[in-house]
């Protein structure tokens, strides 16, 4: 039978197969020539100490012989004639809830307000380059959903969520690295992420599935608590038996048509802050002990988290070698987030800087107080910014203590940012809180607090500020029987491994629902 040990590897025999046979070997007080095959399992960075080590966790057949596995498919079938069920929303929980209903015998029919991946390209670039906001694509909207441009970060911190090898071994089907399978934190990359979503979306058409690009959902058609239509471009009706509903944290306009439906949403917690960026060499010494880095090491990263009076403030979607990107919606309003290429190679290390807001930091007369709040802020931003998606900017330090910075270090943030006084930008709660998250951040990270880091803002779009209650979860549906709410937009995913998995969910209570 198979044994399973953890090996220490130092940086520079990572690549070297011949070592690593051997400290196994030495691991186990074995001969060399008794292991016949090492698989690695898992691959981690242990940097608690001076020396920063590989831990690799790997699994050895020792005298017994190795039969390789074949990799599993995720299957596929002709459901051009199968009922349909339709989505709304090609993101991570879109596209794997068509996938799954494929799977299920079930036709999905996609409709997606924004673009296929190419043509949203030239939107992004208009949107970095001339600030001009398409609100139906950008890096919240189109083909893949905000992950396709924004890092494609494949952990979660949930271990409840669900299997989560399995989403990544789909993903590998459809092309990305077989790395991702081992990584302690996998990562696809924003150059790489597209082409794999483009494959999903030509085998959900090759299987018979349908997707519409510039659909846009406008209306809901509902008698007697059942779904019966939805009307999209504002004059289209579709008859509907089922409709899982994954529209994204982002969709502003799907949260006012589905109260003024009368479906029944709810206020939940969500957190808002800001972006902050060092050089990478400046968070590589912090937690490698050394700069520049090993050559097999990859760019340094962090997640911290503190209470400061009474209330968490984070690290949120860390980018190590990544870059700073505007991902407004509408005009009139700037937002930041952050995204990594897959060799996260960018000088800079940028990571959301949030805090945790509760109902009773927002509660209002509606129950789209959360979403005015992030809107107020992030219209307040590009007021501050100057317009043009300029982003209201201070050196950290300065940040710290409530000053407008004389200049701005350097910065991956292509639309530019502005010296302002942070304090016209944020209400006094969440700045106070932000600064003190810093300031005990910087007590533990030796180097973190330097002016060479500046602080942009507003990081507002971290999770829904509303959810759509479930009536049963094992069913999955809302009172209005046939609509069922998924993912990140309806307040029970976080990222794309979570939203994946409940677009997965969701599709196995459709498959019961119909059945």
């Amino acid at each position: 039978m198979p044994q399973e040990i953890q090996l220490p590897i130092p940086p520079k025999f990572i690549n070297d197969d011949t070592f690593i046979h051997r400290q196994a070997a030495r691991k186990l007080k074995v001969a060399e020539n008794r292991i016949h095959h090492i698989q690695l399992l898992k691959r981690s960075i242990d940097a608690r100490k001076k020396k920063a080590t590989y831990v690799l966790r790997l699994r050895l057949w020792v005298d017994e012989k190795f039969e390789e596995i074949p990799d599993s498919q995720f299957p596929l079938q002709d459901v051009s004639a199968k009922p349909p069920v339709h989505i709304v929303g090609l993101g991570p929980a879109g596209l794997f809830a068509a996938l799954h209903l494929i799977k299920q015998g079930l036709k999905p029919i996609v409709i997606e307000r924004g673009k296929a991946v190419r043509d949203r390209r030239r939107d992004l670039a208009k949107l970095t380059k001339e600030g001009i906001v398409n609100p139906e694509s950008n890096y919240c909207f189109g083909e893949g959903g905000a992950g396709t441009f924004s890092d494609g970060k494949l952990y979660t911190r949930s271990t409840k969520r669900g299997d989560t090898q399995r989403v990544l071994e789909v993903l590998v089907q459809f092309g990305a690295t077989k790395e991702i399978l081992i990584d302690a934190h996998p990562h696809i990359g924003t150059n790489k992420l597209p082409r794999i979503i483009q494959n999903m979306r030509e085998a959900i058409l090759e299987a018979g599935g349908e997707i519409h690009f510039d659909t846009k959902l406008t209306d809901f058609k509902i008698e007697s608590d059942q779904l019966k239509a939805i009307q999209v471009n504002g004059k289209e009706w579709w008859p509907v038996e089922a409709l899982i509903l994954a529209t994204g944290h982002s969709a502003r306009d799907i949260f006012r048509l589905l109260e003024q439906s009368k479906i029944e949403i709810e206020a939940k917690a969500f957190a808002l802050g800001v972006r902050v960026e060092h050089p990478q060499t400046v968070i590589d010494q912090i937690q490698y002990h050394q700069s520049p880095r090993h050559e097999n090491l990859p760019a340094a990263s962090y997640s911290l988290v503190q209470q400061v009076e009474g209330k968490g403030v984070y690290s949120f979607c860390m980018c190590p070698g990544g870059i700073i990107c505007p991902a407004a919606t509408e005009e009139g309003e700037v937002v930041v987030n952050g995204w990594s290429p897959s060799k996260r190679n960018s000088p800079f290390a940028n990571s959301g800087m949030v805090v945790e807001l509760g109902l009773a930091d927002f509660r209002g007369d509606s129950v789209l107080a959360g979403v005015e709040l992030q809107a107020a802020i992030e219209k307040r931003a590009f007021v501050q910014g100057g317009g043009k998606q300029v982003a209201p900017a201070a050196r950290l330090t300065d940040f710290l203590k409530n000053r407008v910075s004389q200049d701005l270090p350097a910065c991956s943030y292509l639309p530019g940012i502005s010296a302002v006084d942070m304090r016209e930008v944020l209400p006094q709660k969440i700045l106070k809180r932000l600064q003190g998250g810093f300031r005990r951040f910087g007590a533990r990270l030796q180097g973190y607090l330097t002016e060479e880091a500046v602080v942009l803002g507003v990081e507002s779009r971290t999770s829904s500020p509303l959810r759509i209650p479930r009536e049963r979860e094992s069913l999955m549906h809302v009172r209005v029987k046939g609509l069922f709410p998924c993912g990140e937009g309806a307040g029970y995913a976080g990222g794309i491994m979570s939203a994946a998995i409940d677009g997965e969910k969701c599709a196995n209570a459709v498959k019961l629902y119909i059945s």
